[in-house]
């Protein structure tokens, strides 16, 4: 039951998250909001949604390391994972300026979501605030960015075929179907998740960081996969790295702001073991941009981050 209730949570959260993308997506342009707009604030918070409701449900139900280790966990994989599988696929090109300020703003969220649960061991209502007001920053200053280079801003949000937005009653019942997927994918997959860690004797961090980090990146991996299939330019490693600050940003700020979060005991590995992962994953993109091949993140780093994905599950489950 354990197992089922895991899947059964997976595949909810995936549809879950499909649905909510569509509605809010569907929704911004009957507001006359622009495709840049959408495709940087709407659809990148939409697509956090999964992390977000799973974060929040396990904190409410007082499992903060699943709360925490959920992000940290997603956050590693859309790095490991997605970008290694993808780069498999088909070699992605890295913008000359990422490095000028995605890459910068990643890095400073990684360690900032580290300081702030590291003192105090907690994050409470005022540092999910700062989380929250920071991201806002980052909002800012990406859209001025965004209007200053639109050629650089390639976001694939046609709602229907074309291109036109979905009647008003579509995109009610999906935010509708949506709303319900995710609220009880999350309800399962905590249900899920905790059952196989007290069954298993494995510290909830541990099963956060690891299946149920990578349930609530799979709407990533997939887009990304069908994306480099087709070989187009929907998924690049400036939208992963988006996703990866929304998840410190909004999904830490938000779980926060509604219930604390507090670790103790077996939660601590987090922060001293996890989320040092996490730092590392984002620090490696910058020797990977330069060696041997500028700007182009080949199959074989898309292989050697796979590989060190390996290694961080490895080393996670080693320690139990």
């Amino acid at each position: 039951m354990s197992i089922l209730y895991l899947l059964l949570g997976f595949i909810l959260l995936v549809a879950g998250g499909e649905f909510l993308v569509r509605s809010s997506v569907g929704l911004s342009l009957k507001l006359n909001l622009s495709r840049m707009i959408i495709g940087l604030t709407v659809v990148s918070f939409a697509t956090s949604a999964p992390e977000l409701i799973v974060s929040i449900q396990g904190a409410l139900s007082g499992f903060s390391g699943l709360a925490v280790g959920n992000v940290v966990g997603s956050n590693i994989a859309n790095i490991g994972i997605v970008l290694g599988v993808t780069a498999l696929i088909a070699p992605l090109g890295m913008e000359k300026d990422f490095f000028k300020f995605n890459w910068p703003w990643m890095v400073f969220f990684s360690f900032l979501g580290y300081g702030l649960l590291k003192w105090g061991n907690d994050l409470l209502r005022w540092e999910g605030l700062l989380l929250l007001a920071l991201l806002a920053v980052f909002l800012a200053a990406l859209i001025r960015k965004a209007r200053k280079e639109p050629a650089a801003v390639t976001v694939d949000i046609d709602v229907n075929e074309d291109g036109t937005s979905s009647p008003w009653w579509k995109i009610i019942v999906f935010l509708i179907l949506g709303g319900i997927a995710l609220w009880l994918g999350s309800e399962w997959l905590v249900k899920g998740a905790v059952q196989i860690a007290t069954q298993l004797a494995i510290p909830e961090s541990v099963i956060a960081v690891s299946m149920v980090a990578v349930g609530t990146s799979v709407p990533e991996l997939a887009a990304s996969v069908i994306a480099a299939l087709k070989k187009e330019k929907a998924i690049s490693l400036g939208n992963l790295v988006g996703s990866n600050i929304f998840n410190l940003g909004s999904v830490l700020g938000i779980t926060a702001l509604i219930e604390p979060i507090y670790l103790d005991g077996d939660n601590l590995r987090l922060l001293n073991n996890d989320i040092w992962w996490m730092v590392g994953f984002a620090l490696i993109l910058l020797p990977l941009a330069y060696l041997p091949k500028k700007y182009i993140i080949s199959r074989f780093k898309g292989l050697f981050l796979l590989i060190s994905y390996g290694l961080f599950l490895y080393f996670a489950f080693s320690t139990l």
